[in-house]
């Protein structure tokens, strides 16, 4: 398959926004980067926020399109803010990540038969497969990497 160009790319990517995707796509005008996928989403507090209600946690793919060598360059980061109080704010507790990872949250659900049922709160992967096949079907390459 030959490689499409780098404007078809970009369009194709901007093109995954409304199929149904948790997270927005869009233009980036910056020096280093060309696009950004952005997916923010409220989940119950897990783990060590203290106490915290729920989590408010922003993942962005920062993308950077290498026309001469047919590849996109990621950088993933993820931030956490723990939601505390009726009505929710902002609270003290926060995480910053950057880097390829993979996160998944999940819970255990009685369901109508009256068994448990696991029930996938948060993938990563949600974003992270739609953008990399997109990438792939265009025949670039997709490379994960921690500076861009």
């Amino acid at each position: 398959m030959a490689p499409l160009p780098v404007a078809e790319v970009r369009e194709a990517l901007l093109a995954l926004n409304g199929t149904g995707v948790p997270f927005r796509v869009h233009a980036f005008d910056g020096e280093t980067v060309d696009l950004v996928a952005q997916w923010q989403v409220v989940l119950p507090a897990m783990g060590d926020h203290g106490a915290a209600d729920r989590i408010e946690r922003t993942m962005k793919a920062r993308m950077r399109l290498v026309s001469a060598l047919r590849e996109v360059r990621v950088l993933d980061e993820v931030r956490e803010v723990a939601l505390v109080g009726n009505p929710p704010r902002r609270g003290a507790a926060r995480r910053w990540s950057r880097g390829p990872s993979v996160q998944r949250q999940w819970t255990y659900e009685r369901g109508p038969d009256g068994r448990w049922h696991k029930v996938v709160l948060f993938d990563s992967r949600a974003m992270r497969d739609p953008l990399r096949n997109t990438v792939l079907d265009a025949g670039w390459t997709w490379r994960g990497v921690l500076r861009l």
